[in-house]
């Protein structure tokens, strides 16, 4: 595999986690999350924890395609594909896991010994930046295939 046909398709798989991840990102926050509260106080310690097990092995490996990727697309980048693209696309994804890891994760945690509304409430809102910063990040991916595309394009 030659460097133009890799950097097309880091750029491609990149781009299929970050929109991986935006789809799931919206389901959880308009859907899954907003359903917490009505889960019930007898169900629900066992109910966050099925939850967080099992939303580990589907966002796990989709996130760190997402970061492997970003990174790969610094040194293998497209032709056609600004650097200043790759690079604010990278910190976006790192504003994601700090929010991730900041907000999120403690939420879940108290979340884990009972439902609290005040936490429920604090990860529903606080789950709003992920949501925005992660469509961010897809309207970047799409304009990065754009720039790759054309590139290609007038290369032909």
């Amino acid at each position: 595999m030659n460097e133009a046909t890799l950097a097309d398709a880091v750029l491609l798989v990149h781009a299929a986690a970050t929109w991986a991840m935006v789809g799931l990102i919206w389901f959880v926050q308009v859907v899954h999350y907003p359903l917490f509260d009505g889960v019930g106080a007898d169900g629900f310690v066992s109910f966050q924890q099925r939850h967080m097990r099992q939303t580990t092995w589907v966002v796990v490996p989709l996130m760190f395609a997402e970061l492997g990727t970003a990174l790969a697309l610094l040194g293998w980048s497209p032709a056609g594909v600004g650097k200043a693209g790759v690079w604010a696309g990278l910190v976006l994804l790192l504003l994601v896991w700090a929010s991730t890891f900041v907000l999120q994760v403690p939420r879940h945690a108290e979340l884990s010994r009972g439902f609290e509304r005040d936490a429920h409430r604090g990860l529903v809102l606080t789950n709003w930046l992920r949501t925005a910063v992660w469509t961010l990040r897809g309207v970047l991916v799409v304009f990065m295939l754009w720039q790759a595309g054309a590139a290609a394009r007038g290369a032909a």
